[in-house]
């Protein structure tokens, strides 16, 4: 029996667009207006206690880790291994962040890990 690769709804591809879009809109967000925005920078850096530099502390210390490359390699295999919506959706996600808060080696391998999941079959449903 043949199994049939891995092919998203026109609703999931949809879903993913607007993920897409959000992530990476947020992403800029936080790169030029938080992180790289020069009076935003020195009123957080001379102690302003506001969400948008808790945010900005936060973003700062997971780029500087790489952690969102690392997490979305991490989901992109998982996908190529057992692909799903939930999983590219995260892969989707994280590589999003990744590519705009400087991660970009990592999350572009991920990326194109995860399109190689679409060659992959998709699971057996009971």
């Amino acid at each position: 029996m043949k199994k049939a690769p891995f092919r998203l709804t026109p609703y999931q591809v949809q879903w993913l667009m607007i993920v897409g879009f959000m992530t990476v809109g947020y992403a800029l967000y936080l790169r030029y207006l938080a992180v790289e925005f020069s009076p935003v920078a020195l009123a957080c850096d001379a102690g302003l206690q506001t969400m948008l530099c808790k945010t900005r502390v936060l973003a700062t210390v997971l780029f500087k880790n790489s952690v969102f490359g690392i997490v979305a390699l991490i989901i992109a295999t998982l996908h190529l291994i057992r692909p799903s919506i939930v999983l590219l959706t995260g892969g989707l996600i994280a590589a999003g962040f990744g590519i705009v808060l400087y991660n970009i080696g990592l999350s572009g391998l991920a990326i194109g890990v995860l399109i190689l999941g679409f060659a992959r079959p998709a699971p057996a449903t009971a």
